[in-house]
């Protein structure tokens, strides 16, 4: 099975996760993969083991460790719900996917600023996977004063952009038929 990893790629509250959940409960076989999730677990129940300061190595080796089991023994579609705003970390990411013969697709959230201060405003989401900031308007802040290039065309075998979260069903049925596609162009070569 020639299986599809989706990475979402946009700031805090753009909507990466409400996404992933929704495209997980209708691409059949797929498994979101949420670093906030394992920050969260750490913070809950490791916080002695978090840094002072730099990167959270042990969140990254948790989050490693769930990707290596998902792809050597699962037969999922991965979607990693994470900022994956970085490119040289993107293109890696994407490199030892495609190492494994995934089929890559980015959804770039390219949502205004306007819309993301109003969410971030209005958030109930707890503070507790924040480890270098102490509110998400700290995170949005530092995200908007960020230079960053947002993904291009040839990155992924797709590319995907979200403007408006009235696009996310369209984006999910076109993620869908890219599924539906490969397993069709598959199953047309094991006839051959």
């Amino acid at each position: 099975m020639n299986r599809l990893v989706i990475l979402t790629v946009g700031k805090t509250h753009s909507g990466k996760t409400t996404f992933a959940k929704a495209l997980e409960n209708e691409l059949m076989n797929s498994l979101v993969i949420d670093q906030d999730n394992h920050a969260e677990f750490l913070h809950t129940y490791y916080e002695k083991l978090l840094p002072e300061n730099g990167p959270n190595e042990i969140k990254h080796s948790i989050t490693q460790t769930i990707v290596d089991y998902a792809i050597n023994e699962t037969g999922c579609h991965l979607i990693l719900s994470n900022s994956n705003r970085n490119q040289k970390g993107r293109l890696q990411l994407l490199e030892h996917f495609h190492a494994k013969k995934f089929t890559s697709i980015i959804v770039n959230f390219n949502i205004s600023n306007e819309i993301l201060k109003e969410r971030v405003k209005n958030s109930q989401r707890g503070t507790s996977v924040l480890r270098t900031a102490l509110t998400f308007e700290e995170v949005l802040r530092r995200q908007q004063s960020e230079d960053v290039m947002a993904p291009m065309e040839g990155e992924a075998d797709h590319l995907l952009t979200i403007n408006h979260e009235n696009e996310v069903q369209l984006i999910i049925q076109q993620i869908i038929h890219i599924a539906n596609s490969r397993l069709i162009n598959n199953k047309n070569k094991s006839l051959l």
